[in-house]
């Protein structure tokens, strides 16, 4: 497939995936921000840490033969943590680069990975507008006590809060449920299941409260990172393990979660396929604390009319859904099994109480559109990089 005209690039650089995709522009796209009907190409691997920007050039250089470089007007890019300055898509200068190197180590699987992507797009379309999309900037709309550390003041006015991520996921599926649940449900929670997981409160559209906190380790058990820990694990394994800052960074982040439950994998795929007890454990406490979870959002909504899964485990893994559902039982949802089996749209029963959804999540294109919009105030010549 050859588009024509592109209007947008975007990389999506994860830890565990890159995922790219060119836009070519439809009529109205440009002004309204909206491509999803926009002609597409999409280019997707899985990719290893230490093969990362070998991977990224060539996932670039695999798109652009699709597309005229010449043509592309911006290219949007995944960037994890925003941190407290920016809370919508931004144009990246140089000064905005150097604010998101500071804050590397807040999100050390994922932030690198996004400014790398910066680096490669900018030596390859050096003409091209460079667009950074934010996951932490959906959940600016929660209340502060949501958001708050109970720590003295001067850290939270330095910056040590909470912040939430997969902000782009959610505002996808934000963006669908009304289509797909017919109506936005006042109170939803939407299960963002993958490598990186977590939970979000949504109230009419908007995050009210979400797992994650100051970085991407807070919350759910996920492929390698542990999830909620108390802090004063950390204060053991520095004081009585000898563990260094780097070491217990790398446990918590790259050891730990269904990879350290289980000894032997942090892919829920292999584990669901496995007949050792252990991988059985993994994903007994992964379906436990995704439970306990969306039981604490559910006081924070004050009820509940709707769960939404998304993203790798959340879309593809029927069974992971279904043990979910079943501690849900007391908010009176219950699924159609042949429905979970088929990944719905609608995987809830007919008599539930609770509905229950499996919508894809599509960040490729909230990126597409954010960078969309900005194209016209920069072509005026009000904005440049």
């Amino acid at each position: 497939m050859t588009a024509r005209a592109p209007t947008v690039v975007v990389i999506n650089a994860g830890s565990s995936s890159i995922k790219a995709a060119a836009y070519a522009e439809g009529p109205g796209a440009l002004a309204a921000g909206a491509l999803e009907s926009a002609p597409r190409v999409d280019v997707q691997v899985d990719v290893a840490g230490d093969a990362f920007t070998a991977t990224l050039e060539e996932v670039c250089d695999r798109l652009l033969e699709a597309v005229d470089p010449a043509t592309v007007a911006a290219v949007g890019h995944r960037i994890v943590h925003g941190g407290t300055r920016y809370a919508a898509a931004t144009v990246v200068t140089p000064q905005v680069q150097a604010d998101l190197e500071t804050l590397v180590p807040l999100a050390p699987l994922h932030q690198p990975y996004g400014l790398e992507g910066l680096r490669v797009a900018a030596a390859r379309l050096p003409r091209a507008l460079e667009v950074a999309c934010f996951d932490t900037a959906f959940h600016r709309t929660c209340p502060p006590e949501a958001m708050r550390f109970a720590l003295p003041r001067s850290l939270h006015e330095a910056g040590i809060q909470r912040y939430g991520f997969h902000g782009l996921s959610y505002e996808s599926v934000v963006a669908r449920m009304p289509t797909v649940c017919g109506g936005m449900p006042p109170r939803a929670i939407i299960a963002h299941l993958g490598a990186g997981a977590s939970l979000c409160a949504i109230r009419d559209g908007r995050s009210i409260a979400t797992t994650m906190g100051f970085t991407p380790l807070d919350g759910l058990v996920m492929a390698t990172r542990c999830g909620s820990l108390d802090p004063g694990v950390i204060l053991h394994l520095a004081e009585e393990r000898g563990l260094s800052p780097a070491a217990i960074g790398t446990l918590l982040t790259r050891e730990s979660g269904l990879l350290g439950v289980s000894g032997t994998s942090g892919d829920m795929r292999r584990l669901l396929e496995s007949d050792d007890p252990r991988a059985h454990e993994a994903i007994d406490l992964f379906c436990y604390r995704a439970i306990r979870e969306i039981g604490s959002l559910v006081a924070a909504l004050g009820g509940l009319d709707a769960v939404v899964f998304t993203a790798g485990i959340g879309e593809h893994a029927p069974a992971i859904r279904s043990r979910i559902a079943g501690g849900l039982g007391w908010l009176g949802l219950t699924l159609d099994e042949h429905a979970n089996t088929a990944a719905g749209p609608r995987i809830s029963g007919a008599k539930s109480r609770v509905s229950a959804w499996v919508i894809p999540t599509d960040e490729q294109a909230v990126i597409a559109a954010a960078t969309c919009r900005l194209l016209p105030t920069v072509r005026a010549g009000s904005v440049r990089g």
